[in-house]
Parts: C-alpha cells; structure tokens; sequence
C-alpha cells in the first residue's frame, strides 16, 4: 500500500475511533475532525460538479438554439478548452506549488477563479439577449444578431475556461495536501458517489426543462457554484508547507518553463506513468462518444438506452465506496490494471458481436460499469504516485499528454467510422488497441513502482 508505519497505524481497527489520529504533513485529524473535512470537501464538490455536469449539455442546447455550426461547437466545446487546459494547467500547478500565503498555496488562487466561473455564468445565461442589444445599438454597422451573440458568448465562455481549468487543476491539489493519503481512495469513492448523484439529478429533473428555462438553468448553477465553492474554500484549512527556495521564488519565465519540462518531461517513469493515464482514460472515450450513433444503428430506442445508463449508474453508486477502500488496499495501480484486463477481451467481444440492439445492449452495459470502475478506482492514483509537494505540477503535465489526445482522437476515430460506413462496433476495437497500449504501460510503471520501494516504501524519484 505503499504506507509509512505511521500511516499503517492510522488505519488500524483495534485502536477505537475516539482515539485514532489521522496525519498528513502537519495536519492532524481526529475522527470527528476527519468527518468535518469529509463534509466541506463534498460540499464542495457537489458544487463543482453541478457546474462541471451541466455546463457542457446546456451550452450546446444554446448554441443548437441559436444556429451555431457544428464546426464551431464543436471546436468551442471540445478543442477550446483541451487547448486551454494544455497551456494554463501547467502554469497555474507549477506556481501553485511554490507558492506560500497565510491562506495556503491553493485556496488563494480557487477564491479568485470561482466568481470568475460563476460570473461568467451569469454571461453566458444571458448571452443571447446581450447579443440581441448589441445587434440593436450598433445598427448599420452590426455584423449580425448571429455574430454579435457569438462574439459576447465566446468572450464568456472564454473567461469561463479559464477559470474552471485553475479550479480543476487546484482542486484535486487541495484534496492531495488536506486529505490523509491512508483515506484517499475512500474518499475519492464519496467524491465518485457525490458526482453521480450530481448526474442523476441534472438529467432527471433540469435535462428536460433546459430548452425552455435555460436562463434560470444557468442563474441558478452560478449561484451554487459560487456560494457553495467559495464557502468550501473557506472552512477548509491547509497546514504549513516547506519553504520554497530563494532560486525558485526569483526565477523568470523561461527559467520556470526549462524547469517545468525537465522535471516533469525527463526521467522515464514519469513519462510511462503519464503515458499509461492518457491512454487509459481515453481507452472508454471511443465508445462513450458515438454511443448513442451506435445504439441508433441498431435500432435501439433512447428510452432503453437512457435505462442502460441509468442502470450503470445505480451500480457505480453501490460500489463507489468498496472500490475506494479497495484502492486503499490493495493501491490503485493493481485496480488500474484489473480494469482495464477486463474491459479489453470485452472489446473483442464487442467487435465481433454487438451488431444488435440485444448484443450491444449487454456490451454497453459493461463498458458503464467498468469504466466506471475504472475512474473511480484510479482516482487517487496521482495523489499516490506524484511527488506530493510538486503534485499540481506534475498532474498538470499528465494533463497536457491527455489533453493532446483529447485534441486528436475524437477525430481520428470519427474519420475511421466515415470510411467504413458508420461500422460503430469499430469504437470498441479503437477502445480495445489503448486499452493494450494502458495496460503495457501500467505494466512498466509497476516494475518502476517497485523498484522506488513498492508497497512497503515508494518514494518518487526525483528529476
């Protein structure tokens, strides 16, 4: 597991709760204490996922509404932020680190990038009547009602990027430096339950309102967001860090950068580990794109695959917590690994079979389940293998690698499907070759695991 002895003890069943004491750096809880944290961190995160959940669907209903191309949706919806999240991540995690403030060296930067998210919002809520306003007050010289919402909407939208990417980034960061790493698998199986929940109760009660109230939608998201993110950051607490040094503090721009790739770009663990992360959570994203072209194709109706869902839902709601305290056991790299051996001779399966609406429905539902597994079993994974006070830094360039694919893949795959005439069963064989390439990769990153000390004592190697 990869524990200190220390760490060992703070998990140990037969000292009662009362007296248990869980650590991380100077940080000390008591179990009441670690259950107040549990409860602002998934306070939280019920706010983040709110606006990670429903912004993406709701922005794409306006868009839809207003006569945008799918060229440009798609390239503000997905290439953008890829894009964003590429250059700023890096940036905002390799500062972060290094930074020191009576506040922490997270939560700063989350207060100032929340009500950007939030006010950025509110633009967007209203973009198509400021649009319209500004059709109206230029007059003769308007480029369009078209243009002019366009224009306002990627202003915000923009703005909004920008300020989810620092929040996603620093986030994850403040969960690895306030959360005791013996519990980190636990509570990423709570934050996996919380995020579901989130998803049942956009799709359920708001998803078929949201052509007509999208407005309020949108005002009301904001709202949460805002109050409910900045009110997390405010209870939570980070303990001291270790001075940074003077070098550090005063180095320039191309310093930092030349610093930033050969830490995190130079020794070759870390470039298998990034690697391995990259090409397993894109391993599902084949499938989970043209799933619904798929069950189109074979005549399945959206009210049975709106159920397949649901139902892989229901089941990674039951086992989210297991899984976490599996992953804290037996660590996440060997959940890793036994995810993705399953998910892959199910592609072949898939390949092969699921050419009807029984075949595929039986193989979707598999796939929701195991991926489902697969995130949340592997969520804390970074937490465990990164260096611990250069973590955003480095889960930034993990980011940068996905990020790339992410750019390239959705593309590449929709390019294969056009030139074999929409053969969507072909989602599962491009599933099954990363799934290949993730599980050699995680393959060399256990041998490089146990080199660095393995269970009993895995420190990362410095670069």
């Amino acid at each position: 597991m990869n524990f200190s002895a220390q760490e060992r003890k703070q998990s140990d069943r037969r000292i009662p709760l009362s007296e248990r004491r869980w650590e991380i750096g100077p940080l000390v809880y008591s179990f009441s204490g670690l259950v107040v944290l549990f409860g602002w961190l998934l306070f939280g995160d019920f706010a983040w996922n709110a606006r990670e959940r429903a912004i993406t669907p709701l922005v794409q209903l306006m868009l839809e509404g207003e006569g945008v191309s799918d060229t440009i949706v798609g390239f503000l919806v997905g290439s953008l932020p890829a894009a964003l999240g590429m250059f700023i991540a890096p940036v905002v995690g390799y500062r972060s680190d290094r930074f020191r403030s009576r506040l922490g060296r997270r939560i700063p930067f989350l207060l100032v990038s929340t009500p950007v998210a939030s006010a950025a919002m509110l633009g967007l809520a209203f973009a198509p009547a400021v649009g319209g306003w500004l059709h109206k007050m230029l007059g003769g010289n308007s480029p369009g009602l078209a243009l002019c919402f366009l224009a306002f909407f990627t202003v915000c939208w923009i703005s909004f990027e920008v300020a989810a990417v620092v929040g996603n980034t620093l986030f994850l960061a403040l969960i690895n430096d306030v959360v005791p790493r013996v519990m980190l698998g636990r509570f990423f199986g709570l934050f996996r339950v919380v995020s579901i929940v989130v998803g049942i109760l956009f799709n359920f009660f708001l998803m078929g309102k949201a052509e007509e109230h999208l407005c309020e939608i949108l005002i009301g998201l904001a709202v949460i967001y805002g109050t409910g993110f900045t009110l997390m950051c405010l209870r939570v607490k980070e303990g001291e860090y270790p001075p940074v040094s003077e070098t550090e503090t005063r180095e320039g721009f191309r310093v930092s950068v030349r610093r930033y790739f050969r830490e995190c770009f130079t020794h070759r663990y870390y470039l298998w580990l990034f690697g391995a992360l990259a090409f397993a959570n894109m391993a599902f994203t084949p499938v989970n794109i043209f799933s619904i072209f798929y069950a189109k194709s074979v005549d399945m109706g959206m009210g049975t695959y709106g159920k397949i869902l649901a139902g892989g839902f229901v089941v990674s709601l039951l086992t989210s917590y297991p899984i976490g305290s599996l992953a804290d056991r037996f660590h996440p790299l060997r959940i890793a690994l036994a995810a993705l051996l399953v998910y892959f001779p199910l592609c072949i399966w898939a390949v092969i079979w699921a050419r009807t609406s029984d075949t595929f429905a039986f193989g979707f539902a598999i796939h929701v389940i195991i991926s489902g597994i697969f995130f949340t079993g592997t969520a804390s994974l970074g937490q465990r293998l990164f260096p611990k006070e250069r973590f955003a830094q480095f889960a930034s360039a993990g980011q940068m690698i996905l990020g790339l694919l992410t750019m390239l893949l959705p593309p590449m795959t929709g390019l294969i499907l056009d030139m074999s005439g929409h053969a969507y069963q072909l989602t599962f064989l491009v599933g099954a070759i990363l799934c290949l390439l993730a599980v050699a990769s995680f393959l060399v990153v256990m041998k490089y695991f146990h080199r660095l000390g393995g269970d009993a004592a895995y420190h990362p190697p410095n670069t």
